[in-house]
């Protein structure tokens, strides 16, 4: 028999419509940054062109986004962490239930208002993660995943057991509820009264899509770069003789810095220190064609 390797990841193509993207900002590390912000992903996610057409349609590459932060939020020198992570949405259970076809199948149902006109239609929860809240908040690490979701509406069923609900749930594309199966929802071996849980009525619940991992992204905002630095190191400089200008030239010759140089004396004339400091205004005199075409 032959076997061979199989590939299982592939690059997510989700839409900007289901990522949520936050930040925060500090100006130094020794400080707690602020609280975090939600931003518009879908102002700030673009997709880029890929070489290829199908049907004379111009297709996109998968995996990859470009991504534009707008200066006047990301325009301070400082530390921000930016998180964008799969859309959440917080929604309440209406019931937990079973078909009236096949009492064994269980499932959480959810309104059709409480949810996206995207997500109601059929099977488009399916791969979506469930977490759940109590009153202490988020149950850290209970999750559930759906296996599929479809519109039903309510029956009354004559059941001879007591015990058991009445109401039921058959499958009804005018309905007003959806119907979510999970997994795990089947009882283990070893304990087959032990059922699963998948949650209660009038549960929070967070429906989150899992079209990609979470990205966690540090940016550090800085007064100098390698390019700037590189300007008081190997760029063109000058220096006037009679007022102690000096002047520093960025890689197209424009002034990009300009220093007092100066000596400080004392009461008899004898120097003590040389100084230098930056000028706040520019004299643009000192502009690279005026000095070197002298």
């Amino acid at each position: 028999m032959a076997t061979g390797n199989y590939g299982i990841v592939r690059p997510s193509d989700v839409s900007s419509e289901d990522v949520q993207i936050f930040y925060n900002y500090t100006s130094n590390r020794q400080l707690p940054p602020s609280a975090m912000v939600e931003l518009d992903a879908t102002s700030l996610l673009t997709e880029l062109a890929s070489p290829t057409t199908v049907n004379g349609i111009q297709q996109t590459l998968a995996g990859i986004k470009n991504l534009t932060l707008p200066a006047d939020l990301f325009g301070q020198i400082g530390i921000y962490n930016i998180v964008i992570k799969p859309r959440e949405l917080l929604v309440q259970i209406a019931d937990c239930g079973v078909l009236s076809s096949a009492p064994d199948v269980k499932g959480i149902l959810l309104r059709v208002d409480d949810l996206p006109t995207n997500l109601s239609s059929d099977n488009a929860l399916v791969g979506f993660r469930v977490e759940y809240y109590d009153f202490q908040g988020k149950v850290r690490n209970l999750f559930r995943i759906v296996t599929s979701s479809g519109k039903v509406e309510p029956v009354n069923q004559n059941l001879t057991n007591t015990s058991q609900k009445a109401i039921r749930y058959r499958y009804n594309d005018a309905g007003d509820l959806i119907f979510c199966t999970l997994t795990p929802t089947s009882s283990p071996v070893t304990l087959p009264n032990k059922l699963p849980y998948i949650g209660s009525p009038n549960q929070i619940i967070n429906l989150t899509n899992t079209y990609f991992d979470p990205i966690h992204i540090e940016l550090e905002v800085v007064e100098h770069d390698s390019q700037t630095l590189s300007y008081a190191l190997y760029g063109n400089q000058s220096k006037s003789i009679q007022d102690g200008i000096y002047t520093i030239y960025d890689n197209n010759n424009n002034i990009y810095k300009q220093y007092n140089l100066f000596e400080i004396q004392d009461d008899t004339n004898n120097p003590l220190f040389e100084a230098r400091e930056v000028r706040t205004s520019i004299d643009q005199g000192k502009s690279f064609n005026n000095i070197f075409n002298i």
